[in-house]
């Protein structure tokens, strides 16, 4: 099951992650405190590296750069986390290949 950015999925992850233990589905979302939560594993951009980003911009803008030439950027470093408690529960065999590109694994 994959749970898509949005404030309703977001304010709620505690409860999903609970909800797919418990119909044993395998989940995923795109902040890693789902899989804190006991989801299966989260992939998503990095947040701390997005503030630090959006602080370069507002340092821009205060020292008198434009907002609107300023460039538009996308993500560029994206985290993965990964539940081991849960997959263990789920009987889902993660490869040694994912964990060890996993940014964080949840023993």
């Amino acid at each position: 099951m994959a749970i898509m950015p949005d404030p309703v999925f977001v304010t709620n992850l505690e409860r999903i992650a609970e909800l797919a233990a418990q119909h044993r589905l395998p989940s995923i979302f795109h902040l890693g405190e789902f899989a804190y939560a006991g989801g299966l594993l989260a992939f998503g951009p990095d947040r701390a590296d997005l503030f630090r980003r959006a602080a370069t911009y507002v340092d821009k803008i205060f020292k008198g750069a434009k907002p609107g030439e300023l460039p538009v950027e996308q993500p560029t470093k994206f985290e993965l986390v990964i539940n081991m408690k849960t997959a263990k529960a789920l009987g889902v065999a993660i490869p040694r290949t994912v964990l060890l590109r996993a940014d964080r694994v949840i023993e």
